[in-house]
């Protein structure tokens, strides 16, 4: 039935509407596909953000300056750039949760990734109360079970933290306000329970400062999480 819905009224192109036809995504036509730009080594530890050319020693990314991570590491699966841009937009501010079978795919395309997080337990990034009753759902527990399905069952997902404090929006703030602005943001979740030598990873959707991460990553090193690295679809 789904393989007849789709030639009956075939799948649009969330970043340029053209028509997809046969390829490696379901809503993501081919010429747009190869605009992605999946990160590989070698890359910044802290935000996984990719080094360009000849790397020798260490090297510091300009993405993370001035951020003093309470993870131990940041990994990320491809650049928020064009059609990736657009399919967080799609997800996050539309609705379109069909897209969610195109970012499994990236995550298993995405060199390493997979192999990265098995064992693990996905820590998704909370929304407050009010604004996941207003879009219905959290992005970022959509995209720890994404993981977590893409990883075939080798990893889990727990919701350990909540979001204590109704900040606004942090998508056009430098990395000095959006401390401010969260500042007690978040809290462990009533019941949650850390194990000190299991590695967890906190998901979200996009690094920009890496402050909403570093916020979640001070509760949990709080609560005894040793293990902790961070994991996001995009960067940029």
């Amino acid at each position: 039935m789904r393989g007849l819905a789709r030639v009956l009224f075939p799948p649009v192109c969330v970043h340029c509407r053209g028509l997809v036809e046969a390829g490696p995504f379901a809503h993501m036509c081919a010429a747009c596909a190869r605009l992605i730009e999946f990160v590989s080594a070698p890359h910044c530890t802290t935000c996984g953000h990719p080094f360009y050319g000849v790397v020798e020693g260490e090297r510091m990314c300009p993405h993370c300056e001035g951020l003093i991570p309470a993870f131990r590491e940041g990994r990320t699966a491809v650049l928020l750039k064009g059609p990736i841009r657009a399919l967080v937009h799609e997800f996050k501010y539309h609705r379109g949760l069909y897209v969610m079978e195109d970012v499994a795919a990236l995550f298993r395309q995405s060199p390493g990734l997979l192999d990265w997080i098995r064992g693990a337990v996905l820590v998704p990034v909370p929304l407050h109360a009010r604004k996941e009753r207003e879009r219905g759902y959290n992005q970022s527990q959509l995209l720890a079970d994404c993981l977590a399905q893409a990883a075939g069952g080798n990893a889990r997902t727990a919701r350990l933290l909540q979001r204590t404090e109704d900040t606004p929006s942090q998508t056009y703030h430098d990395r000095k306000t959006r401390l401010d602005n969260l500042k007690n943001a978040f809290a462990l979740a009533p019941g949650a329970a850390i194990t000190p030598a299991q590695h967890y990873l906190l998901v979200d959707d996009v690094f920009t400062t890496g402050s909403t991460l570093n916020s979640c990553a001070r509760v949990l090193r709080h609560a005894g999480c040793l293990n902790l690295d961070v994991i996001t679809l995009g960067h940029g």
